[in-house]
């Protein structure tokens, strides 16, 4: 049976089935494993994860009496809230620039932004690309080249959310540190507009984004792509990141202060228990809070060289369980509303029995996207692919539950739904 235990509650024979926290929080390569050395159990809790699953059926279970979650009793929490999500009021917050004159953006659908999506990124890949190469070697970065990235990045998502941001989850492990930026991005421009800021703003938001992670450009690439557990000097090294970044960012000039901020401080945690200056609260800005969510979403939905990334609409459930720790509450519900309780690339199930993949979001309507069926649970077969738009008038099939794609092994769910076979960047 599966547990959700405070951290300060685990033992040795525990087995430890998942951290509660992205794994850019924690040195271990693996979440699954007995845990039987003290020094991995004083690691733990020297993290800043609060509460881990562990399973009974293979390791010792807590003390009776203890607090502790079924899998199903937090399962239930997440969908209660998300039910709910439709009904909230729209949050508006305001970042620190003054408004610019808005471009003009027609909406497109999926099929046709793709192929736009699938150009932006290829040249803002290697715009960061740049970057990071020269702020390898020491030289002031040059992001001039980023206003005009932000802009067609945002005019993308704004024309159809899905396309971008999706897309730029097809990351290669050499590619990742690179498209995570331009995923982050893509995010931010998102969020952004969900919470009703100016065009100006969101084009901040955006710049946030794509330059966020540049202090991993002083992180070694042996270390960064390490496929094993770091050492504590290699995740100390890791973590100086945001520092390093600011240092790179402010020496280049010419960049809004909110920007800077966003790098410093985008893995703070509301209960200040982040870095690197264990900011909490409201003390940490609304766009290093916005930057926070982006960032892991994207990274705990990428394919890692020791890690499988999770499905969009699976990390989304379990992000919800570590907002009251880590995340702002609203600007997470805010961030959900963005994407879609089922984001595109999302594996679910309808009422049918049919499998399917979201291809689009309704717009007005969180629970009801466009999704490509291709496979029957009734007779255990592939199908013929079919579109069913869940917002049409008159259609009776509606999402029952989300799926996990590595329990089926499609190894074509990415193809299906951006007809891509693999990354093209």
């Amino acid at each position: 049976m599966l547990k959700r235990i405070p951290i300060r509650h685990l033992t040795l024979g525990m087995y430890l089935h998942e951290f509660c926290g992205s794994w850019m929080e924690h040195p271990f390569w693996r979440a699954k494993f007995l845990l039987k050395d003290p020094k991995d159990l004083a690691r733990i809790q020297a993290t800043s994860i609060h509460e881990c699953w562990i399973d009974t059926d293979k390791g010792v279970d807590v003390t009776p009496g203890t607090a502790s979650v079924s899998r199903a009793e937090a399962d239930a929490q997440v969908e209660t809230d998300f039910s709910q999500l439709e009904d909230l009021p729209p949050l508006q917050v305001s970042l620190p620039l003054p408004p610019l004159p808005a471009r003009n953006r027609a909406p497109t659908d999926m099929e046709g932004e793709l192929k736009m999506a699938a150009s932006i990124c290829m040249q803002s890949k290697q715009a960061v690309v740049s970057m990071f190469n020269e702020a390898r070697m020491g030289r002031a970065v040059d992001t001039s080249s980023a206003k005009s990235l932000v802009e067609d990045i945002s005019d993308s998502v704004t024309r159809n959310p899905g396309a971008l941001i999706s897309l730029a989850r097809l990351k290669t492990a050499d590619d990742y540190t690179y498209m995570h930026s331009v995923a982050v991005c893509a995010l931010m421009v998102a969020l952004a507009r969900q919470l009703k800021l100016d065009d100006e703003q969101t084009r901040l938001a955006g710049m946030a984004g794509l330059l966020h992670d540049l202090g991993k450009a002083a992180v070694p690439l042996a270390v960064l792509n390490k496929p094993g557990k770091l050492t504590d000097q290699e995740f100390t090294v890791v973590r100086s990141h945001p520092v390093a970044g600011y240092q790179m960012l402010k020496e280049g000039g010419n960049l809004p202060e909110a920007v800077l901020d966003a790098c410093l401080h985008h893995h703070e945690k509301v209960d200040g228990t982040g870095y690197p200056n264990q900011l909490r609260g409201d003390a940490i800005s609304v766009i290093a809070r916005m930057t926070a969510i982006c960032d892991v979403y994207d990274a705990i939905t990428s394919d890692r060289p020791y890690k499988r990334g999770w499905d969009p609409s699976e990390s989304l459930r379990r992000m919800a369980e570590w907002t009251s720790d880590h995340f702002d509450a609203r600007l997470f519900q805010a961030f959900v509303k963005s994407i879609g309780i089922y984001p595109v690339g999302s594996l679910v199930r309808l009422t049918s029995g049919r499998l399917g993949v979201v291809m689009e979001q309704a717009p007005a309507a969180l629970t009801t996207p466009v999704v490509k069926v291709f496979f029957s649970t009734k007779s255990d077969l592939r199908i013929p692919p079919e579109l069913v738009n869940l917002a049409a008038p008159g259609t009776t099939e509606k999402i029952v539950a989300r799926e996990d794609p590595d329990r089926w092994n499609f190894p074509d769910l990415n193809t299906l739904w951006s007809g891509l076979s693999e990354a093209a960047w």
